[in-house]
């Protein structure tokens, strides 16, 4: 029971640390700092308010989409590294996503043992981790046009800790109308797998999470988690009729490595392992003390201690140091990004080598596109924008500015087009900031010949939108 409560404490640190930004919740709004590109070990989504890192699942999606004939190095680097030294005690002990499935499932209900068929659709998740997590993405890279599928099709991940929590901020009231057809089936799809989970211990782990199944192919070689004894061992088999996982031994593919076989294990044969650290079990196993030795209390007040301080740096770093510096405004101004308000002035150098200036274009129109490369809504809408700027080569300025949120090669990105309206990159996020860019993506912000905001708003638009905002702003 000790054993059990500690690790139920060790996941609540864990979902904590993930999401240290505490200052979203209250803003409503993302963190985008520096930290923010790092991966974290579980499911944790890149658009929770909280978030301080990235999902190693989205990232991986992410940089297959974007790879082109680029291995992703980085992410498949962290995945490697995470994979190796944990295998699935990351989903036992470090994922918030399996943290809320054990919490609902304590809803007393009869329950759903494991049996064959449990064990026949624990293969599913590979399947989705081949379609979904690759292939898909992959495809759509050839084509030019991100699509990281998991995040955007399954992942309630994505739904509860990004879309749920931004849309309860009042700040975000105004997102709503972008809501459409894909979000009321992401919602759907949450909906289903809560209520499953009260009835099957960890439903999303054990038959769709892509995450616990590349994981699970190093369990039998990771650094921590599970160790059998094979003198010890009678296989008796009572280790996994105790396991509400569908495991066939203790610590194979499918073993959370959450310990709870130990204290069923009657020979004593089974431990919780940091290479030759026992951390748990082996209680009675005294004749290997040369080759295996137990944490002491002074190793776990240690261990503790680091614990702890690497979540008050985490809380420091992202609730109170900046994370870009705002523009410069002049003051007793009103120069801002309101409708109404006066465009804050700006230069930023293009993809093809030149400078825009944005007071240079002062009696045109001025349509400015925040995008990004990575974002499908921004790459379907990029051809509305090129055929704004045919249409009008006179009095329209059409200019898109890659957000800095991981920066991909642009350059290298838009040489399969032929757009002919030129291209930014923001790479420190103030042109971005001083215009009221949102984290969210795409935005369009259109302002008239006197430089003033007339329309500054996040979500997709169509060609005949452009028009009559453009029409508007003349």
């Amino acid at each position: 029971m000790k054993k059990e409560k500690n690790r139920k404490l060790i996941q609540l640190y864990a979902a904590l640390l993930y999401n240290a930004h505490l200052k979203g919740y209250i803003e409503g709004d993302i963190y985008t700092g520096d930290i923010k590109a790092i991966c974290v070990p579980g499911l944790n989504c890149y658009s929770c308010p909280g978030a301080i890192g990235a999902c190693p699942l989205g990232a991986l999606q992410n940089a297959l989409a974007s790879s082109g004939n680029r291995a992703p190095y980085y992410v498949l680097g962290i995945l490697l590294v995470f994979a190796v030294t944990f295998g699935r005690t990351i989903c036992g002990w470090l994922c918030p996503a399996g943290l809320v499935q054990e919490l609902v499932y304590k809803i007393p209900t009869p329950k759903l043992v494991k049996n064959r068929i449990t064990h026949v659709f624990s293969y599913l998740k590979y399947i989705i981790l081949i379609i979904f997590v690759i292939a898909i993405p992959l495809w759509y890279s050839i084509q030019k046009l991100p699509l990281p599928a998991f995040c955007k099709y399954i992942c309630p991940a994505g739904t509860l800790g990004g879309a749920v929590q931004l849309l309860a901020h009042p700040t975000n009231a105004d997102k709503f109308p972008m809501l459409g057809a894909l979000f009321t089936k992401k919602w759907i799809i949450l909906i289903l797998l809560l209520c499953m989970s009260v009835f099957i211990y960890r439903v999303f782990c054990r038959f769709l999470c892509p995450l616990g199944a590349i994981y699970s192919l190093f369990n039998r070689f990771s650094l921590i988690g599970i160790c059998v004894n094979q003198d010890k061992c009678t296989n008796c088999g009572q280790c996994t009729a105790s396991c509400s996982m569908d495991t066939k031994m203790a610590g194979d593919h499918e073993c959370i490595q959450c310990g709870k076989c130990i204290n069923e294990c009657n020979h004593n044969a089974i431990t919780f392992q940091a290479g030759k650290y026992v951390i748990m079990g082996g209680e009675e196993a005294k004749e290997n003390t040369e080759k295996i030795k137990r944490i002491t209390k002074r190793e776990k007040t240690i261990a503790a201690s680091i614990m702890a301080a690497l979540l008050c740096v985490a809380l420091v770093f992202s609730n109170f140091l900046p994370m870009q510096k705002e523009p410069a405004v002049p003051a007793n101004t009103s120069y801002g990004h309101e409708k109404g308000q006066q465009a804050v002035d700006f230069t930023l150098a293009t993809v093809d080598g030149k400078s825009f200036h944005l007071k240079e274009y002062r009696g045109k129109v001025v349509v400015l596109n925040l995008w990004a490369t990575w974002c499908t809504p921004c790459v379907n809408e990029l051809p509305y924008f090129e055929k704004l700027h045919r249409a009008h080569p006179d009095d329209v300025v059409v200019l898109a500015i890659h957000s800095d949120l991981v920066t991909d090669d642009v350059q290298e990105y838009l040489s399969g087009y032929s757009y002919t309206f030129p291209f930014a990159v923001d790479e420190d996020g103030k042109t971005i900031a001083s215009l009221g860019g949102s984290t969210m993506l795409p935005q369009t912000i259109i302002l008239d010949k006197d430089g003033v905001v007339t329309y500054n708003q996040v979500g997709s638009v169509t060609y005949e939108m452009l028009e009559t905002l453009v029409d508007a702003a003349s």
